[in-house]
C-alpha cells in the first residue's frame, strides 16, 4: 500500500459539530501487511482516573459517544474513545481489501498498547464488540471489566439456533440460516452507488436526529473515495462457519468463556439486530453470572444516540460497584 492509497479527512470537516467540544488526539497504529496509520481518539477526564475505552462500530465514529463522555468524566473517569481505522478522523485506506477483521483487531490492539492502557473498562457496541472482545482475548491483563451494549460475536455456531432475532447460525454439516434483513443490509452496502453513514443512523433512531447531527455522522466522508472502510466492514460479516471472521469469533468466544472478571450487558429494547446476544453472553461468560444486567428502554440500535446519558450512568455504576 502506497502513501497515496491512504486518505485523511480534512480537519475543517469537523469544525463546530453539535455537542462535540472535544480535542482531537492521535497515535500511530500498526497491522501486518499495511504501513503505520494515524488513529484518532478522544481522551477526556483525569489522566490518572480509571480508564473507560469506548468502541464504536459501523458506520459511526467517536461522535456517537458525545453524550456518554460527559457523564463518565463527571464520575471521575478517564474516557478514551478511538475512531476505528477508516472512520471518523482516523486514516482511511482507499482500497477496500486493506480492511480485514484481523487488521481491525490489530489496529485497536496497537492503539491500546501505544497508550499503555491498563485496568480498562471496555464498552463495546456494534462491531466494537467483535473487535474489542478479540483485543481483550489477546491482552486480558489490560482489561478489568466489560459493558456489552447492543453487540454480537460472529461465530455462525449451530448452538445459536433459536436464540437470536436476526438468525445467523450453522445447520447440519454444510448449511447456514441467515436472517433475510441481514442479507438485504449486506447487499445494499455492496451495491449502492453511494453510502451515507447518516442514513443508517437516521433509520434506526427512535427520535429523528437533527440535520446538523446527521451531517456530523457524514463529516468523515467528504466523498465516496473515503468510504472504502465503511463499505468493507459490512462485507466482513461472517455468514458461514468457514469464514475467517467466524473462526476469529469462535476463538474469542473461547476466551470469553474463561473470563471471570465483571461482564455486564446493557442492551436496548429496540434493536432486533442484536436481540438475544445479551442472554448468550450472560450464559456463556463466567463474569456475567450474578451481575445486574440492564435493559435500556426506548432506544434503538445506536443506544448512545437515543439514550447516551443513561448508558453513561450504567457504565459509571458498573465501574463504581465492581
Amino acid at each position: 500500500m502506497t502513501d497515496d492509497a491512504v486518505l485523511r479527512t480534512p480537519d475543517d470537516r469537523f469544525v463546530d459539530l453539535p455537542d462535540f467540544p472535544f480535542a482531537p488526539h492521535y497515535v500511530e497504529v500498526a497491522a501486518d501487511g499495511v504501513p503505520g496509520l494515524r488513529m484518532h481518539h478522544l481522551d477526556e477526564g483525569p489522566a490518572d482516573g480509571p480508564v473507560v475505552l469506548l468502541l464504536h462500530g459501523q458506520p459511526t465514529w467517536s461522535y456517537l459517544y458525545r453524550h456518554v463522555v460527559p457523564v463518565l468524566v463527571d464520575a471521575g473517569l478517564r474516557v478514551v474513545a478511538p475512531d476505528l481505522v477508516g472512520f471518523g478522523r482516523s486514516d482511511k485506506p482507499a482500497r477496500h481489501t486493506d480492511y480485514t477483521l484481523q487488521r481491525h483487531v490489530d489496529w485497536v490492539r496497537s492503539f491500546v498498547a501505544a497508550l499503555d492502557l491498563h485496568d480498562v473498562t471496555l464498552v463495546a457496541q456494534d462491531w466494537g464488540g467483535p473487535i474489542g472482545f478479540s483485543v481483550l482475548a489477546a491482552e486480558p491483563d489490560r482489561f478489568a471489566r466489560v459493558v456489552a451494549a447492543n453487540t454480537i460475536l460472529h461465530t455462525a455456531d449451530p448452538s445459536l439456533a433459536g436464540r437470536l432475532t436476526w438468525a445467523l447460525h450453522g445447520e447440519g454439516e454444510s448449511r447456514v440460516v441467515i436472517e433475510q434483513a441481514l442479507v438485504d443490509y449486506l447487499l445494499h452496502t455492496q451495491r449502492a452507488p453511494e453510502l451515507r453513514a447518516s442514513d443508517f443512523v437516521a433509520v434506526s433512531a427512535k427520535e429523528p436526529p437533527s440535520a446538523a447531527v446527521l451531517a456530523a455522522y457524514d463529516a468523515p466522508f467528504p466523498d465516496q473515495r473515503f468510504t472504502a472502510g465503511l463499505r468493507q466492514m459490512t462485507a466482513l460479516l461472517p455468514l458461514t462457519r468457514g469464514d475467517v471472521g467466524a473462526r476469529i469469533g469462535r476463538r474469542t468466544m473461547r476466551a470469553l468463556e474463561a473470563w471471570d472478571k465483571p461482564f455486564v450487558t446493557a442492551y436496548s429494547d429496540g434493536d432486533p439486530a442484536t436481540r438475544g446476544w445479551d442472554a448468550v453472553f450472560q450464559e456463556r461468560v463466567p463474569g456475567a453470572r450474578g451481575r445486574d444486567h440492564v435493559t435500556i428502554t426506548g432506544a434503538g440500535h445506536f443506544l448512545q444516540e437515543d439514550a447516551g446519558a443513561e448508558l453513561g450512568r450504567v457504565v459509571a455504576q458498573v465501574v463504581a460497584t465492581t
